[in-house]
C-alpha cells in the first residue's frame, strides 16, 4: 500500500514538474494586465490582439506549412527508407541506421551552420526553399527512428506470404506491410510536424532575412519584452497539439480493440 503511494507520489510530482509552466502560461493567456505575477483580472483581449496582428499570423502561415510539407516528406522518404533497409543484410542495416542516428544526437547549432554553409556553397538563396529543405534534412532521422521499430517486428515472411496468395509486390507492400507499420507512420508524422513546429535553431540559420517562423518571430518579441500575445498563442498551439494526440490515441485504441474482437471472434 505505502509503496503504491509512493510511486503515485512520485509520478504526480513529475506531471506537476512537465505541466505546472504550461499551466501558468495558458492561465496567464487570459490576464488583463501585462505582468508575469499579478493577476489583473479576466480578459481575451491578447487572443483578439493575436488574430489582429498580422506578423505573427504570416510567421504561423509559414510554420505550418513548414512543418507540414516536411512532414510528410520525410516521412515517405523514410518509409520507403525503413522498406529498402529491411530487405538487407543486418550487418549493412545496423550500419546505415547507425550513420543515420547521427543527426539525432548531433547539436541543432552543428546541423544549423552545417546547412547553411551547404546553401551558401551552392549559391542557393536562403528562404522559404531553404528552410523547408533544412526542416527535411534533419526530420528524416527522426521519422526512420519511430517507422524502422515497426518493420523490425514484422515477421520476416509475410511478404513472401503474401506473394505465394497472389499480391504483386507493390500490392503486398500497399496491402500488408504498410498497414501493419501505419502506427509508425502516424507517429513519425506527428513526431516530425511537432518538432518542425518547435524547432529555432535550424530555422534561424537557414531562414534567412526574407521570412520569419513561428519560433523566429517568438524570440525576436522576447528580447525585448514578453507580450502576453505570446501565452495567447503558445495556449493555442498546445491546446491544438494536445487535441491531435488525443484523437490519435483514440484511433490507435480504437483500431486494436476492433482487432482483438476480430481475433476473438476468429477462434
Amino acid at each position: 500500500m505505502i509503496r503504491q503511494l509512493l510511486k503515485n507520489a512520485y509520478m504526480a510530482v513529475i506531471f506537476i514538474f512537465l505541466y505546472a509552466p504550461v499551466a501558468v502560461l495558458i492561465v496567464f493567456s487570459f490576464n488583463k494586465a501585462k505582468s508575469r505575477s499579478v493577476w489583473g483580472g479576466f480578459t481575451l483581449e491578447w487572443y483578439r490582439k493575436l488574430l489582429q496582428n498580422d506578423d505573427i499570423l504570416k510567421a504561423l502561415q509559414i510554420t505550418l506549412v513548414v512543418a507540414l510539407i516536411s512532414a510528410l516528406v520525410a516521412t515517405v522518404v523514410a518509409t520507403v527508407t525503413c522498406l529498402g533497409l529491411n530487405a538487407m543484410r543486418r550487418r549493412l542495416r545496423n550500419t546505415i541506421l547507425s550513420v543515420t542516428y547521427i543527426p539525432n544526437v548531433s547539436p541543432d547549432l552543428v546541423t544549423g551552420i552545417s546547412l547553411m554553409l551547404l546553401f551558401y556553397f551552392i549559391h542557393l538563396k536562403t528562404g522559404f526553399m531553404t528552410l523547408l529543405l533544412a526542416h527535411i534534412a534533419f526530420n528524416i532521422p527522426y521519422a526512420i527512428l519511430s517507422i524502422s521499430p515497426k518493420l523490425r517486428q514484422l515477421d520476416r515472411n509475410l511478404y513472401e506470404a503474401a506473394l505465394d496468395l497472389g499480391c504483386r509486390p507493390r500490392q503486398a507492400i500497399v496491402k500488408v506491410i504498410l498497414p501493419e507499420i501505419m502506427p509508425g507512420i502516424i507517429t513519425s508524422l506527428i513526431l516530425t510536424f511537432t518538432l518542425s513546429i518547435d524547432d529555432f535553431v535550424i530555422s534561424y540559420f537557414t531562414a534567412g532575412n526574407q521570412i520569419s517562423t513561428l519560433a523566429i518571430m517568438i524570440y525576436s518579441m522576447a528580447r525585448k519584452s514578453v507580450n502576453p500575445q505570446i501565452n495567447a498563442l503558445s495556449a493555442l498551439l498546445f491546446i491544438a497539439v494536445l487535441i491531435l494526440l488525443l484523437l490519435v490515441n483514440y484511433r490507435s485504441s480504437r483500431d486494436l480493440k476492433l482487432k482483438s474482437n476480430h481475433g476473438g471472434q476468429s477462434s
